[in-house]
């Protein structure tokens, strides 16, 4: 039977399946340490899980608007302008099963043959498959990690052709935790207010900023940029809620709209009990939000201090988010093959860096405890050190 052409190209997720082969070792009884997760190790905020069982309670278990609830959309245009410096009404909000799902609903909307959209690389692994859905072409601008993993303005200008569509930024980024700083967001609004290309601005990672990095949303330089902007952001990252799914995003009304009629034949609305959840989030105490990053901080630098004195490895501290893309080259491994031996013969689950784009690295998720920490890289230095005296 022949399945549509769309699908047959779509890569599956090397992230999901690390991690789940790595759940399915470890329920056979075997201790491996996982440094794979996209998701922050904490539970969901006391506060928020009230709030859900408050709603189960008062039966707002129904449906609602496929956008989401009016009370949500108006408290994500609060969050815009007080977090962000947006001004969006509710008519350019729609909310959604996951930031996944918001980025998803936008190409489909936006995106067509011959489109084109340019993707920095290394990238999230997904930015790929949802334009290809789209029938758009993925057009990659690569990086360095001596530039922190930031490509220059000229690289980005010599891949805009008339097919030219959409950029995406992710800030901070997943896998590099690279952050783009103000100069460079004005010269890209310059770029796209000029050629009319859209900007979708993946922020899911934006409490997760270190080191004094301030959140600079490219919608929030000015209205020209913001009529072409698509502010994607959700509670996953920030709440850990990322079982919730709930995600939003902020653009131009008449295809928000759009939106909001595609999803309504797809999901319809989110989750009734996730919705007044994340409105709680979005409202309440950001205290447990300050604990977390806190713990991710103390985490990233003694993952960063001790990778950089491993042989064989050497990373770049990230500025964002609660990843290190490790640089693997010296190994002599590619990165599908290095992740294989270390979660076969050291128990130590990682992601290979050619799911996003870049074959010398690994991608190390410090999502996890200080003691695991210690733990896997004592296994992954071990492990090289003895591969090496057997070569």
């Amino acid at each position: 039977m022949k399945i549509a052409g769309r699908i047959a190209q779509v890569k599956p997720s090397l992230t999901l399946a690390i991690t789940q082969k790595a759940k399915s070792m470890k329920a056979e009884g075997v201790d491996v340490v996982g440094f794979g997760a996209g998701e922050p190790d904490f539970d969901t905020p006391l506060h928020i899980k009230e709030a859900a069982k408050r709603a189960i309670d008062r039966g707002a278990t129904k449906y609602t608007p496929a956008s989401g609830t009016p009370e949500l959309k108006r408290a994500i245009c609060e969050k815009f302008e007080r977090e962000n410096g947006i001004k969006y009404v509710p008519e350019e909000i729609i909310t959604s099963c996951g930031a996944k799902h918001s980025l998803y609903n936008i190409f489909q909307v936006i995106c067509e043959k011959p489109d084109e959209v340019l993707i920095i690389s290394p990238y999230w692994l997904s930015y790929p498959e949802m334009v290809h859905l789209a029938e758009g072409k993925p057009v990659f601008v690569t990086t360095d990690e001596k530039n922190a993993f930031v490509p220059s303005i000229d690289d980005i200008n010599r891949k805009i052709t008339q097919a030219t569509k959409a950029i995406i930024l992710n800030s901070p980024s997943n896998p590099t935790g690279s952050v783009l700083d103000r100069d460079f967001l004005e010269k890209i609004a310059e770029i796209a207010v000029a050629k009319k290309i859209f900007v979708i601005s993946d922020e899911i990672y934006e409490n997760l900023l270190y080191d004094g990095e301030k959140r600079i949303s490219i919608a929030s330089l000015g209205e020209k940029i913001k009529a072409l902007s698509f502010t994607v952001n959700g509670v996953s990252k920030s709440y850990s809620m990322t079982g919730w799914r709930i995600g939003y995003l902020g653009g131009p009304k008449e295809i928000v709209s759009h939106m909001s009629a595609f999803q309504s034949h797809s999901t319809s609305n989110p989750a009734s009990i996730s919705q007044a959840a994340a409105l709680d989030a979005l409202k309440g105490s950001q205290a447990e939000v300050k604990e977390m990053k806190k713990a991710f901080v103390e985490r990233r630098d003694y993952m960063v201090e001790r990778i950089n004195k491993i042989k064989g490895l050497s990373c770049v501290k990230p500025k964002g988010a609660f990843y290190l893309f490790c640089n693997i080259a010296l190994t002599g491994l590619d990165s599908v093959a290095l992740c294989d031996k270390l979660l076969e013969e050291a128990k130590v689950a990682c992601v290979p860096g050619i799911a996003f784009g870049s074959d010398k690295y690994i991608r190390l998720s410090f999502a996890t405890s200080i003691a695991n920490i210690k733990k896997g890289l004592d296994r992954i230095e071990n492990w090289l050190n003895n591969a090496k005296n057997n070569s």
